[in-house]
């Protein structure tokens, strides 16, 4: 299984969208990193985000790129506070997934993953920027394999 974790992009203040829906540039930094995605040729079979329109537009953006053949869909237990060890207990690992979301729950998921602690930092997420996780299956450690992301600073 190869895992996908998105932080969603950069969103509109809460007095100008109370939604929060993506800003201009948050759009346009989901677009150039599904595009780069695209060209690598990323297969994901399905997307899951959150309730919140930030990360249902950012999963969105995402999928008119890369096509998950299930789709795109709406989970809860992704927003920020959410248990992370509660959400991976019941996550399908079977196929390749991406999972849209908010901080801290991406990153304390892959510190999760990766050491079994949700406290030990591991990874600098940045608005929809993707990093994949993979599962070796004969030793079981997930290992970060690449990331994508909008800046490089």
């Amino acid at each position: 299984m190869v895992l996908y974790l998105v932080q969603h992009g950069k969103s509109l203040p809460k007095e100008v969208d109370p939604d929060q829906g993506l800003s201009q540039e948050g759009i346009s930094e989901v677009e150039r990193i599904a595009d780069v995605a695209k060209g690598y040729t990323v297969k994901v079979s399905h997307i899951v985000h959150s309730e919140k329109a930030r990360a249902r537009q950012t999963a969105e953006i995402i999928a008119a790129a890369l096509k998950p053949e299930k789709g795109v869909h709406e989970r809860s237990g992704l927003k920020p506070l959410d248990d992370v060890v509660a959400f991976f207990e019941i996550m399908d690992s079977s196929e390749d997934l991406m999972l849209v979301g908010h901080l801290p729950f991406m990153s304390r998921l892959t510190s999760y993953l990766i050491t079994e602690s949700i406290d030990t930092p591991v990874f600098q997420f940045q608005n929809g920027g993707i990093l994949c996780l993979d599962k070796n299956s004969v030793t079981g450690p997930w290992v970060i394999k690449w990331t994508l992301m909008p800046k490089i600073d």
